[in-house]
């Protein structure tokens, strides 16, 4: 009995309700008390003989209170005696981990609090490291409220303070990564996620070189979450087990609930919805138990995404609902507009079109106070500061260190000097070299982009294309005017806009040379055949090649190949694959040959000269620099058994890697 007073008068002292809660518990389970005591006692040595020691460097002090700093009840007693004492270095500690777990509680004003106190510590102790560290926790507050400019001053000015130091300490190359993260997530919301991306390497190779798990998992997952804004899924989705790999190495059971609802929504965005629903169901159980409302509000959203997919409506928008709601408990703006997007798209399915305007407009209002012009504009100029100061930091830290060598080595003075001058006239020399190798090829690529268009928008075809057109009016042909002027127009929409692309897919080139020929052959009279045919499995949207390519063909097939041909005239194009780097594209005719075609050509006075193939060519070589292989142009003339020309054959083999 007396051992349990004396436990009981020691709750009491430190003003703990919860403690006294136990005290209670403890009554009802007498086995338990002594163990309990034992284990109170031993903190409390623990925080006597670290406040005597009163160490400053922050592993220090993590080394002692690692294994109980996300336990608020033993933070808050460590707080109280520090302060009692005070040991200040201590006290910023652990009111930053304190301010940790309300965050991951989404108790985010009480964690703002927490850290903003830690950081007044840490200033007033003139603790460096504790001071990078409060105002990356401050960043990572406010990031998670979308507060993007204030979370980005923060993170700026910790990654400035731990910058500052020549030869950092392990806890400050941790806060510098940290930062870096912080940065990359401010780029990441901006959507600028190629820089985003660039930020999150850098964190990770550094966090390799610590050796630190939590921050491999931290950045992998940051890396997979901009791939997948990037539509790259796949790659998104190998960073989200990348990073769940490292969680598990850690146990870390929030870090398994993140990775698991991203890879569920990759799955999601797969269409292997069954999958999605077993991963989200264990994890949204996961996510409540933690206690993070901002897991658990994107959890319920992606189930109740799921469902909606699946047609099972009810469950769809109970998730939905229960999302939304907590979402706007806790602030969660970019939660908000996500769960009334699909919300909108259920009650659209439902045909509850009120209910699907409502919510469309709610998500629309959401999306554009996040995406607020004025503050994403201060927060770009911010960047740019940032940069700015990075860099005359640098350049003046690189003065400095001149001045020490210089005064060490004056005896050299003259040759260092003449050194840089020669080095900085080389760079200068090869940089305006470069910049005009840079100009000369983006001269080039206009150039031929400019004749492109030239060769596909000729007078000539649009003249003759609308004579005939004309025709048909006259001719009070209304339907085959209209039918016709609409495949006119769509035919210069189409090359006008592919015009504006280095690259299409060749789906969308099949279309427009099957518009261009269906303009051309009204003055053949529809003599012309024309047909199109694709090895069976090969997917045309997913080929890329360069835009307009297949026309200058098609076009000397038809002046030089079939105009002076009498009888059937044919025209066919096939795409086969060659291999699994090549496509062919073959374009055949049956005209009259090249070798005839050149002899009625210099017969003639004003003579049609085939621009459009050697731009084509030029373009294709231009565009094969991006890939391993090559491209190639094969022309074959086609004869009979009798040795007569019966037309011509012009293949393609263009690279897909």
């Amino acid at each position: 009995m007396f051992k349990t007073k004396g436990i009981y008068n020691y709750l009491v002292s430190i003003g703990n309700k919860r403690f006294t809660a136990i005290l209670f518990l403890l009554f009802l389970l007498p086995n338990c008390h002594i163990f309990s005591q034992e284990i109170s006692l031993k903190f409390r040595t623990t925080t006597d003989s670290l406040i005597k020691a009163a160490p400053k460097v922050y592993t220090d002090i993590d080394s002692i209170l690692k294994p109980s700093r996300y336990d608020t009840i033993l933070m808050r007693y460590f707080v109280n005696e520090a302060v009692k004492r005070n040991y200040k270095d201590g006290q910023s500690y652990a009111l930053n981990y304190l301010g940790s777990w309300h965050r991951n509680k989404s108790n985010y004003a009480k964690a703002i609090a927490l850290h903003k106190e830690a950081l007044v510590v840490a200033r007033a102790a003139n603790n460096l490291e504790l001071k990078v560290y409060s105002l990356n926790m401050l960043s990572v507050d406010y990031s998670r409220i979308d507060a993007i400019k204030t979370a980005l001053d923060y993170a700026q000015e910790a990654l400035s303070l731990a910058e500052t130091v020549k030869n950092p300490s392990y806890g400050l190359r941790r806060s510098i990564n940290v930062s870096l993260n912080g940065i990359g997530n401010i780029y990441q919301s901006l959507k600028q996620y190629t820089v985003a991306i660039d930020t999150y390497k850098k964190s990770l190779e550094l966090e390799k070189e610590l050796n630190n798990p939590l921050g491999l998992a931290i950045n992998n997952q940051n890396i997979g979450e901009c791939y997948e804004a990037l539509n790259d899924i796949d790659l998104a989705l190998n960073y989200y087990r990348k990073s769940l790999a490292f969680n598990e190495e850690i146990d870390s059971d929030r870090g398994r609930v993140i990775c698991n609802n991203s890879i569920a929504k990759i799955y999601i965005k797969q269409n292997r919805l069954n999958e999605a629903l077993r991963v989200l169901g264990p994890t949204l159980k996961k996510a409540i138990a933690i206690g993070d409302k901002f897991i658990t509000t994107s959890v319920y959203i992606n189930m109740g995404w799921a469902y909606s997919i699946l047609g099972n409506y009810d469950l769809a928008e109970v998730n939905l609902v229960e999302g939304i709601t907590l979402a706007e408990q806790h602030d969660l703006q970019l939660s908000q507009s996500e769960g009334y997007k699909f919300l909108s798209e259920l009650y659209d399915k439902q045909n509850k079109y009120e209910a699907s305007l409502v919510a469309y407009k709610k998500s629309k209002a959401l999306e554009e106070s996040i995406n607020n012009e004025t503050n994403i504009r201060y927060v770009n100029d911010i960047i740019f500061k940032y940069d700015s100061e990075k860099k005359n930091n640098q350049i003046e830290a690189l003065a400095r260190e001149n001045e020490l060598i210089q005064l060490k080595l004056k005896k050299k003075e003259n040759t260092l000097l003449i050194s840089a001058l020669l080095l900085a006239l080389s760079a200068i020399i090869l940089y305006i070299l470069y910049r005009q190798y840079q100009l000369k090829n983006d001269k080039k690529l206009l150039t031929l982009e400019q004749s492109m268009l030239r060769s596909q928008m000729n007078p000539h075809f649009i003249f003759n294309s609308l004579n005939s057109i004309k025709l048909y009016i006259i001719n009070n042909e209304k339907k085959n005017a209209v039918y016709y002027l609409n495949k006119f127009s769509k035919l210069v929409r189409k090359i006008l806009e592919a015009s504006t692309l280095k690259e299409i897919t060749l789906a969308e080139e099949l279309e427009t040379i099957e518009l261009y020929m269906n303009i051309e052959n009204i003055r053949f009279s529809e003599e012309i055949k024309f047909n199109i045919t694709i090895e069976e499995g090969l997917d045309t949207q997913a080929i890329k090649i360069p835009s307009l390519i297949l026309q200058p063909f098609l076009e000397n097939s038809i002046w030089h190949g079939l105009s002076s041909k009498e009888g059937e005239k044919l025209i066919s194009i096939a795409v086969e694959k060659q291999d699994d780097y090549i496509i062919a594209i073959s374009i055949t005719d049956n005209g009259i040959g090249r070798d005839a075609s050149e002899v009625i050509k210099e017969s003639k006075v004003l003579k049609r000269n085939s621009i459009g193939i050697n731009i084509t060519k030029e373009r294709l070589a231009n565009f094969s620099k991006d890939y391993q292989n090559t491209y190639e142009i094969q022309i074959i003339d086609q004869f009979n058994e009798d040795n007569i020309a019966i037309g011509t054959k012009v293949i393609l083999l263009i690279p897909t890697i």
